[in-house]
């Protein structure tokens, strides 16, 4: 007997994608439609001219994103973990003071990457989740010591916390202007205000998957002249071989001028998208790159309205609250879980929290990219409807139980 099978064709979602749950986490985020078909086309060589055309966009559109007309940008295939291995592997020498910013999870893990180039990490932790590191603490410390570098996380995505980076710019240059500053920026480029030349940043890291609005798989780094040079006069060798600028320096350098260069194959679909998805961050230039970032602030604003009326307070302090990002606590007698639960079931996907003292205890959602710029899809508003349904149901639900 001969048997057929039928293969029912997935949904289509009304953008035109198939049918899927809504990411609202912090990363990866929703992607336009033309992102999605970048990724979708043929793979080519990864060293024919036509993609050291489109390698070359990517690379120059890097630039302009994070507000730098001559630093060196890095793409590389790698999560954006592999920038903090760059900064490690090619900026610290063991033994080199480096003091670190801490507002929650991704601090921590910065600091462990570079103990393990043997860097002495000094650590100032925000007073309490939620908050940011206070510049009189930061004033302190570098006044007290020689540090070679100082790292801050822009966006804890643990805990949806926005570092003044623009301040403690101004702090460092005018207290210590020999520390080079690294800013983890991934999950605040595309929608915070970053000014890296004007600021007098060193580094600035991120990846795609945030609100940059391409798929996740690419590392994106750009480096000041001053941190290139503080590389290439250092008095050991580079502690690591993928994360090696002496392998990528010549790659980068090769086309930014579009000319092709190997180490190691280039993700060419991921580039793909990656380009078309700066391509669509940066119309109309600095104009509309700030009114990008206005709309994300707005849709914070809605979604974290939404959240109060329901109970739901904010873990960061008023005035550290990231416009890509809220982090809210539950309201009593719920957990993460069982909201998690409930709004994937209605299809939103939210994220729990990542403090490991509190983590069943506040949820984080995600609201970047094309969730927030093309308002004719209506995901904020089914985000803040599903938030809405979900809490009112759990505790419809809690109430019934404890009068049973």
């Amino acid at each position: 007997m001969s048997s057929t099978r039928t293969h029912q064709r997935p949904s289509r979602s009304k953008d035109g994608q198939p049918g899927h749950k809504l990411l609202a986490i912090p990363g990866p985020v929703e992607v336009s439609d033309n992102v999605l078909t970048a990724l979708a086309r043929p793979p080519i060589s990864h060293v024919s001219p036509e993609f050291a055309g489109i390698f070359q966009q990517a690379l120059l559109l890097s630039r302009k994103v994070v507000g730098s007309q001559y630093g060196q940008p890095f793409i590389v295939a790698g999560s954006g973990t592999l920038g903090w291995d760059q900064v490690g592997a090619n900026l610290v020498e063991r033994g080199d003071k480096v003091l670190v910013l801490n507002t929650g999870y991704f601090g921590d893990g910065f600091k462990d990457c570079l103990l393990s180039y043997g860097a002495q990490v000094t650590t100032l932790k925000a007073p309490a989740p939620g908050e940011t590191v206070p510049l009189s603490s930061i004033e302190s410390a570098l006044a007290g010591q020689n540090y070679k570098l100082i790292t801050i996380t822009h966006v804890d995505t643990s805990t949806g916390v926005l570092s003044d980076i623009r301040s403690i710019a101004e702090l460092i240059k005018k207290v210590s202007p020999s520390t080079l500053i690294v800013l983890d920026a991934v999950c605040s480029v595309g929608c915070e205000e970053i000014k890296m030349d004007i600021w007098g940043l060193d580094i600035v890291l991120t990846a795609s998957q945030k609100a940059i609005g391409a798929p996740p798989g690419l590392s994106i780094l750009v480096a000041s002249q001053r941190a290139v040079k503080t590389y290439s006069t250092r008095k050991t060798p580079v502690q690591g071989y993928y994360a090696s600028w002496k392998k990528w320096l010549p790659i980068m350098e090769s086309y930014l001028v579009a000319k092709p260069a190997y180490f190691g194959t280039q993700p060419v679909n991921l580039v793909y998208a990656l380009t078309e998805a700066l391509s669509d961050l940066m119309k109309g230039g600095e104009e509309g790159l700030a009114a990008r970032i206005e709309a994300h602030k707005k849709a914070a604003g809605r979604l974290r309205a939404v959240a109060a009326q329901l109970g739901m307070k904010s873990l960061a302090v008023k005035g550290a609250e990231a416009a890509g990002l809220s982090a809210v606590w539950v309201p009593e007698g719920l957990t993460a879980a069982e909201i998690l639960q409930r709004a994937g079931a209605k299809g939103i996907v939210f994220a729990g929290g990542l403090l490991a003292n509190v983590k069943d205890r506040y949820i984080r959602i995600g609201h970047m990219g094309i969730s927030v710029t093309d308002g004719g899809r209506g995901d904020i508003e089914r985000i803040s409807e599903v938030l809405r349904t979900a809490i009112g149901e759990l505790l419809k639900e809690k109430q019934s139980e404890t009068t049973t």
